[in-house]
């Protein structure tokens, strides 16, 4: 039975090479040696002495021994073509998960994220800041997943694709700063840009983090029904203190407020996903807790097999049988 299992686990991963074993014979039955065209050099006397010689010998055996190989040739032919067609031997399966989802980070610098209106440990930080602290949290807990980064503002611009390499996100948006992308809010134009990713990620999910309304590139509605059309689900998150128009802004009329809560939230129920109002920090942490609840890591089972490479042995025995017959071969000729 080890045996039998030895070699259901053994393997030749180019066993078409097989079809070159008989290439030395045919060679030497279709490619017939040229005949001796100049006469040897030598004194009458001994040409009549190596002729006496060799009279006696039987021509039939001489005959055959031009026409076979020899044996040790035949071997090291054989071990060549073994080594060549790469015979492995593999392990016993081991089994291991990877997860399946992966996650697309839009985040606004526009001005508007300078706004020291959000606590981190006790004191006031800018908006910006406070993503920055929570965002690192949620990050480490994707490991397993594929993260990429966009950041926008006036434009939007892929910081970094998707990738296993989650330091490397959480570096980039580090060194993100405010108004690095222009200072006005471009939404639309992050969710084109993660729908290009999508076209290629089928189970892509953007979470867009931002803090105020659109005022610039594409309708960000028109860019949620093409999401929804290609299936790019959306969590889009509000970040800072919404306030109502007050003082001089209520005075003059203008009853626009800081963060367009109605569209956030349309374009979050267009593509299946869900909106959030962060205030704080707190709030932050209980979102992209609920979020790794939605998006939790579904890991696929799958199996590897580790495999030994087995060809360095017929190898070697061909090239230590190589050199004994050069050896012999020398010794003879030195006539020692």
């Amino acid at each position: 039975m080890q045996t039998l299992a030895f070699w259901q686990n053994f393997e030749f991963l180019w066993p078409w090479l097989a079809a070159f074993l008989p290439l030395p014979w045919l060679v030497k039955l279709l490619f017939k040696p040229l005949p001796q065209s100049q006469k040897p050099l030598l004194a009458p006397q001994i040409v009549q002495r190596v002729a006496a010689t060799f009279s006696h010998a039987p021509t039939q055996h001489t005959a055959s021994r031009k026409t076979r190989i020899p044996l040790i040739l035949t071997l090291i032919w054989l071990l060549f073509m073994l080594a060549a067609m790469r015979p492995v031997w593999y392990l016993s399966p081991t089994p291991f998960s990877a997860s399946g989802k992966e996650l697309l980070l839009a985040v606004d610098l526009s001005g508007s994220m300078q706004k020291n209106d959000m606590q981190l440990g006790g004191r006031d930080v800018d908006r910006l800041t406070a993503v920055k602290s929570v965002v690192a949290d949620f990050i480490r807990q994707r490991q397993g997943d594929r993260m990429g980064l966009i950041l926008f503002g006036s434009q939007a611009f892929t910081q970094s694709p998707l990738t296993h390499d989650l330091n490397t996100v959480q570096t980039l948006l580090d060194e993100a700063e405010i108004g690095m992308a222009g200072n006005n809010t471009a939404i639309g134009d992050a969710i084109g840009l993660a729908l290009k990713q999508s076209a290629h990620h089928p189970k892509l999910v953007l979470i867009l983090l931002t803090d105020g309304t659109n005022t610039d590139g594409v309708d960000p509605l028109e860019a949620a029904q093409q999401a929804q059309q290609q299936g790019l689900k959306i969590y889009t998150i509000g970040v800072g203190q919404t306030r109502a128009p007050h003082g001089l802004d209520a005075f003059l009329g203008n009853s626009k407020a800081d963060m367009d809560i109605a569209t956030l939230r349309r374009i979050a129920e267009l593509t299946q996903g869900q909106f959030f109002l962060a205030n704080d920090t707190t709030e932050l942490q209980t979102i992209y807790a609920a979020i790794n609840r939605l998006e939790s890591s579904e890991h696929e089972v799958h199996s590897y097999r580790l495999q030994s490479e087995f060809y360095v042995w017929p190898l070697g025995l061909a090239f230590v049988l190589s050199l004994l017959l050069a050896g012999w071969r020398l010794y003879r000729a030195g006539g020692l």
